[in-house]
Order: structure tokens, then sequence, then C-alpha cells
């Protein structure tokens, strides 16, 4: 009898328990602020009051609020959609104490996935809601992070990981610079040669989580690949090909690193939905992008930084070559109306500071509204969805607030005040 009555007050409690979830999901929240930006319009609306319900934004400036709604009154900031940042690498670290050259020989993918969420809490705290991560060590860290996320295990945006690079053996994307039998990958690991095992390396990311593909077209500048110059193509045609298409045979997008122009446009023909970086664009590149409709997703705030005190001289050089190009080939792409989504390949610069691309973008000509849809409306259509990216009526209730007014002075975004992840308070308002 007593463990009757002992099962049936536990079965009571937990009873009483989901009874009590369920009524706070199920009172509404009102975001009250002096302002918000119609991201579409490109106008700013005031005062503003947004309805959440249920993780969904329910009612925009509605006559009456929902009678019983908790109120939280931000004063003098901006709402804005939760943010997208298309470049992240939130289980790597270059700037904190770990050396980045040894890394892959002295840590596994638990170090990373571990330290992936506390750089995950640092990328949401800052206002990103949304990223695409593109690219980790070997053992699916991202897809673990991500799970753990989607189950609200470890607070973090949401994420689109890439699993392992998809590179050729010795490219910048392989583990290279050890003694031959250190770390020898192969397509399981994302390295691959050849129409049949870039199509195996490509299956093998999707089985086990990835939700895009990364793949290195060309040579790059944190790597101690040989090819010479620093974006030499490293994947043929016909292998472009292969992994768009066994991609998109899974409804996954190909995101493609690119420097160099001969690699640029070999991914664009071959239907990448994204070149990273883009740093070399030619007159060809720019046409062809437009023809394909292939995203440019150029990182400028890197390019400010100094590199690691540890980074060798041959890496310093590659990346002193680059910076002026990949600024002209950003103002040539915008001047020509490519289309643009925002990513700061962060992991190569501190996490957290992902903010800090708004200004840069700006500096090289971007105006603050665009940079602003770059991070939202451009972000969600890259990645192919439509419940985000807008503040509206039926969207996911991902909103951040800053002090003042982000179309007047862009640097507002460095310091975002506020932010709710799917109708949860992430950060409140000081």
């Amino acid at each position: 009898m007593a463990i009757i009555y002992s099962t049936l007050r536990m079965f009571i409690a937990l009873l009483v328990g989901v009874l009590a979830t369920t009524v706070a999901l199920a009172d509404p929240v009102v975001l009250k602020a002096d302002r918000m930006l119609d991201i579409e319009a490109g106008k700013m609306i005031g005062p503003a009051s947004v309805v959440v319900d249920n993780g969904l934004i329910v009612a925009v400036n509605p006559v009456e609020l929902p009678l019983g709604a908790r109120v939280i009154e931000l004063g003098d900031m901006t709402l804005l959609p939760g943010l997208m940042d298309m470049h992240t690498h939130l289980t790597i670290d270059f700037f904190t104490g770990s050396d980045w050259v040894t890394m892959p020989v002295l840590e596994t993918a638990p170090d990373w996935a571990i330290r992936g969420v506390h750089f995950a809490d640092l990328t949401l705290q800052a206002g990103f809601t949304t990223v695409r991560d593109v690219g980790a060590n070997t053992g699916f860290p991202d897809v673990a992070l991500m799970r753990a996320i989607d189950r609200g295990t470890v607070p973090g945006p949401r994420m689109w990981p890439a699993g392992h690079y998809i590179s050729i053996t010795g490219g910048h994307c392989d583990v290279t610079g050890f003694a031959p039998g250190t770390l020898e990958f192969g397509p399981r690991q994302g390295i691959a040669d050849g129409v049949d095992e870039v199509i195996k390396a490509v299956r093998y990311q999707a089985k086990h989580g990835a939700r895009v593909i990364k793949v290195c077209a060309t040579a790059g500048v944190f790597s101690f690949s040989r090819q010479a110059p620093i974006g030499a193509q490293q994947y043929s045609l016909d292998e472009l090909r292969a992994i768009v298409e066994e991609a998109g045979r899974m409804g996954l997008k190909v995101a493609a690193h690119a420097h160099g122009t001969e690699g640029i446009n070999a991914a664009i023909i071959a239907g990448v939905a994204s070149i990273e970086h883009g740093s070399v664009l030619s007159n060809e590149s720019i046409r062809l992008m437009k023809k394909h409709g292939t995203y440019l997703v150029p990182n400028l705030y890197i390019n400010s930084l100094p590199l690691p005190p540890e980074t060798p001289d041959e890496i310093r050089k590659k990346s002193d070559y680059l910076i002026p190009k990949v600024e002209q080939s950003l103002r040539k792409a915008q001047k020509a109306g490519v289309k643009m989504a925002f990513g700061t390949d962060s992991g190569v610069y501190p996490h957290g500071e992902n903010g800090r691309e708004f200004s840069a973008l700006v500096a090289n000509g971007v105006v603050p509204l665009e940079a602003l849809r770059m991070s939202t409306v451009y972000a969600a259509d890259l990645l192919g969805v439509v419940d985000r990216g807008e503040i509206v009526v039926g969207k996911l209730a991902d909103i951040i607030a800053v002090s003042g007014n982000p179309l007047e002075d862009i640097k507002t975004m460095e310091k975002v005040q506020f932010v709710m992840k799917g109708g949860v308070v992430y950060k409140s308002a000081p």
C-alpha cells in the first residue's frame, strides 16, 4: 500500500508540474519598445508592441493587448529580428589559449564540443539566434552541440552544422603539416578525391546530422597546404558538381570556401548556394553569381584583427596578400547587385564579437539597412527557411533589442541588450 501511495503521489506531482509548465507556456508575453525595425520596408515603427505566445509572434502592435500577458518594458530601444550568422565555427578556437596548429593532435571531439557550449552561449548573447556552422574538427562535435541546444540542454543559437569539411587530400581543409601517418583521413572525415569519394563523403556527413555541406574549393589561409597561389583551385568541376548534386538529393545546400577566381567560378557553375570569402572576384565571377543566384558570404571584421601570436610566417603572408582583395571584391559585388549574406568566420576571431562585422561592412560601403538585411531576410533566404528573419505574425519569436537606432549608428549592433529565442528570454535588458 505504501508503495502504491508513493507512486500515486509522484504521479500527482508530475501532473501538477506538467500543468504548471503548460500554463506558463500558454501565458503570452508582450515586448514593448520605443522603436521596431520593419526589415522589409526599411523603416522604423514606433512605439512597438510585439505579442509572443508559444514560441511564435502572434501580434504586432495590436489595438488591445491580451489579458494576463506578462509585459517586458524595454523603453528607449529598437526591436529587431534575431540575427543570423552564415559562417561560424562554434567548436573551434584560435584565440583563447589553444594552439590551433597542434590542436588536432592534442584534443578530441569531446574537447571541441564542450568548448562549443561556451562559444554557443556567447554567440546567442551577442544576438545571433541562428547560425550556419560551416565545418568542425573530426568527430561531429558541431552536430552534438546542435542536438544539445535543440534539446534545451545548453543555451545557444539554432544551428545548421556541416560536420566535416569536404577537402582534397592535402588541401586547405585537410590536416596538414605533420609527419606522414599522423591524422591521415578519408571520406568519412571529409577527405575525398574523385567523384566516387566525394559522393561517399557527402553521404556520410548527411548520415550523421549535417544540415549543410561545406566544400573547400580552393586553398586558404589557415592551413599548411603547399598549393600555390593561395587561391589555387583544389576540386575539379566534375567533383564539385558531384558534391552539389549528391547534397541536393538529400535536401542539403553547399557552401564553398573559395578565395581564388578559378575555384570561385567552378563552384558557382557547379551550383553551390554560397561562396564563402570570395576574395578574388573577377567580372566573370560577378556575372556567374548573378546568373545562378549564388550568394556571397564575405568576412570583413577578421581583416582588422592581429593574427594569433603563434601564427607561422607563411600564413601571415597569405593573410596580408588577401586582405585588400577581399575589400575590393566586396565593393565590386555590392555595386553589381550580387546577393550577399552575413558571415563572420567566428573562431578565427574571438567568439561573441559577431556584431562587429556590421561596422566592417558599413565601413566598406554597405549601407546599414542592407547590412541588417544580410543578417536577417537574406540569410533566411540562403538557408531556405521562411519562419524567421522578420518581426511578423507567424514567425519564430526570435527577437533582440539594441539601444538607439542602428540605421543611424550601426555600432549599436555590437552591444545587444536583450535576446529572445523561441519566446524564451536569454538576455534581459539592464
